[in-house]
């Protein structure tokens, strides 16, 4: 089990966010999943204790309008990206708003679980950190 950090998927398309989950789910991390970025911010705070991947193209609060929201409540807060529609400047507005990385569909499952694992290390981190200096 790479650790007992969450991952939030949030996807509109059902079968994406199954997909997503399941895989993920199968290299050893928890997953929750989110059909709206609504939704999903009812659940995710400040020190969420994982990982958000994003659709970006979603109704409702699209997510490039979750990611600057998620950034104002955490700035550390890992977000992968996913669209279907990528193009190059929408990846490069995802990473100056925060975003950790950017995928386009389809993308390679393995490159999903090597980002999702590196994404989470980098949380430990942050939330250790944190932790650590309120302790002193």
């Amino acid at each position: 089990m790479p650790d007992a950090m969450t991952i939030a998927i949030v996807d509109d398309e059902q079968d994406m966010r199954q997909s997503i989950s399941q895989w993920l789910s199968l290299s050893g991390y928890n997953t929750e999943t989110y059909s709206s970025a609504e939704e999903a911010l009812k659940a995710i705070t400040a020190d969420y204790k994982g990982i958000v991947v994003s659709d970006i193209r979603m109704p409702g609060m699209d997510g490039m309008a979750f990611l600057k929201r998620l950034m104002s409540l955490d700035g550390a807060l890992p977000v992968i990206m996913i669209t279907g529609h990528g193009d190059v400047p929408m990846a490069v507005e995802a990473l100056k708003v925060g975003a950790y990385d950017f995928l386009e569909k389809p993308f390679d499952p393995e490159r999903m679980s090597d980002l999702a694992r590196r994404a989470t290390q980098a949380r430990r981190l942050t939330l250790d950190n944190r932790q650590l200096r309120r302790e002193l």
